[in-house]
C-alpha cells in the first residue's frame, strides 16, 4: 500500500485538482494505495474541497482545529501511516506538497527506488536549475545558508526538500515517531530516521527530460 501524505493550508485552489492527478499516476501504476490529507486549521474551502473528493478518491482526512505548522502535519500524518498500514515491511509513506510544488508523476520514481532496496527516498531539486521561478531560486539559496550546518550533516543532497518517500517498517522500528518527534534532532524526518545508521548510500536513477527532480536514497543499517 502507498500513502500518499498530503499537509495542507488554504489549499483550496489545488488541492483537488492534486488528488485528481494521482490518482490517475498510481491508477497506471497498478499499485494499492491512499489518500492522506491533512487539514491544517484552514480558513478558505480547502474541507469542503475534501469532502468531496472522499466520494470519488480513496481519501482520509485528518485535521486540526489550531494551526500547527507543516512540520507537525507531516508528523501526524507519517503517524497515521504506522498506525493503519498492515504490511509495514512492504507499504511505505509519500509526502508531497498540496500546492503542486512538486508533480505527482514523481511519485512512481520515489517507489521504485524504495521497491529496489532503499529505506527512505528523497526527491533532490537541481542545483542552479532556472525552471524554477526566481523567488523560489532565492528562498532556496538563502535557507542552505541558514541552514549551512544541518545541510552540510545530511545524507541527503537536498535536505529542504518536501518530496520524501519512507518505507513503514522504517517509521516503525526508528522509534523517531513513537519516542517524541524528529523535530528535536534537525527537523526533517530523513535526519531523524538516518541518525542511529550506520550506512547510507545515494542514488540517482535516470531523470525524465520534463523534470528537475532526481532522488537520494538512504539505506538503513538495521536488519528490517
Amino acid at each position: 500500500m502507498i500513502y500518499v501524505c498530503i499537509p495542507a493550508h488554504n489549499e483550496a485552489p489545488t488541492v483537488g485538482v492534486l488528488l485528481w492527478k494521482v490518482r490517475r499516476v498510481l491508477g497506471e501504476f497498478d499499485r494499492d494505495y491512499r489518500l492522506v490529507v491533512h487539514d491544517d486549521a484552514s480558513t478558505d474551502d480547502t474541507q469542503e474541497v475534501l469532502q468531496r473528493y472522499k466520494r470519488s478518491v480513496p481519501l482520509t482526512v485528518l485535521g486540526s482545529k489550531e494551526r500547527i505548522g507543516y512540520s507537525a502535519s507531516v508528523e501526524k500524518l507519517l503517524r497515521h501511516v504506522v498506525k493503519e498500514a498492515p504490511y509495514p515491511k512492504r507499504d511505505c509513506a509519500v509526502v508531497l506538497q498540496g500546492d503542486f510544488t512538486e508533480d505527482p508523476e514523481d511519485i512512481v520514481g520515489l517507489v521504485r527506488v524504495l521497491e529496489g532496496g532503499a529505506d527512505i527516498v528523497a526527491g533532490a531539486m537541481e542545483q542552479g536549475d532556472h525552471s524554477l521561478p526566481r523567488r523560489v531560486r532565492l528562498v532556496r539559496l538563502l535557507s542552505r545558508a541558514l541552514l549551512r550546518g544541518v545541510v552540510a550533516r545530511a545524507p541527503v543532497s537536498d535536505p529542504l526538500s518536501g518530496l520524501r518517500a519512507y518505507r513503514g517498517i522504517v517509521l516503525c522500528e526508528t522509534g523517531r515517531l513513537s519516542s517524541g518527534s524528529w523535530s528535536r534532532r534537525g527537523g526533517l524526518p530523513t535526519l531523524s530516521c538516518s541518525a542511529d545508521s550506520r550506512r547510507t548510500r545515494a542514488a540517482s536513477p535516470s531523470r525524465r527530460s520534463d523534470s528537475a527532480t532526481t532522488y537520494s536514497s538512504v539505506s538503513l543499517a538495521s536488519n528490517l
